[in-house]
């Protein structure tokens, strides 16, 4: 699979749902809320978004999802080492087979409301990886269209299997 000609953003937190939509009718912008489709694997989500004909394509399934809620219950002690591993290994397994892949920007809504080892997650182990690439927002700011706009320009996300097993 080649890669998207979109610019892809993952957009994370409880109003996720209502950002996308505020998207809706963007000449420029395909997006979708994955949150309520359970039976949407992540590789149907990947062949959806890479083959957009959009510039923009902006979602809310987080391909990381399943490492950041390994990593948070590792942490908190909830969980051990060898869980985290695991989900670790399997993202690289996935993005190697093409399943799954890293969006151009992550969009963390209203980061303040963040408590705890989660902030430390989106705002610290990911945005380490990759400052530019991971955008606090908070919805009051302006529209997600405003922001969709300006979006920074920025390396590109360090090769996944490079990067992802740094964070244990």
């Amino acid at each position: 699979m080649e890669a998207p000609g979109s610019t892809t953003l993952v957009v994370v937190g409880e109003e996720a749902t209502t950002a996308i939509d505020s998207l809706a009718g963007l000449a420029n912008v395909e997006s979708a809320s994955f949150a309520e489709m359970t039976d949407a694997t992540d590789a149907e989500v990947v062949t959806w978004s890479s083959t957009s004909h959009a510039p923009f394509v902006v979602h809310d399934r987080d391909p990381l999802g399943h490492v950041a809620s390994a990593w948070v219950e590792f942490y908190d002690e909830r969980s051990t080492l060898g869980v985290l591993q695991l989900e670790i290994d399997q993202v690289i397994d996935q993005v190697a087979r093409h399943q799954l892949r890293v969006p151009d920007y992550y969009v963390v809504l209203e980061p303040e409301a963040i408590h705890g080892t989660w902030l430390h997650w989106w705002l610290g182990v990911l945005a380490a990886a990759s400052p530019s690439r991971v955008i606090p927002w908070a919805p009051g700011e302006a529209p997600l269209a405003g922001l969709i706009r300006r979006l920074p320009t920025a390396r590109a996300w360090p090769e996944v299997r490079d990067w992802l097993p740094t964070v244990v």
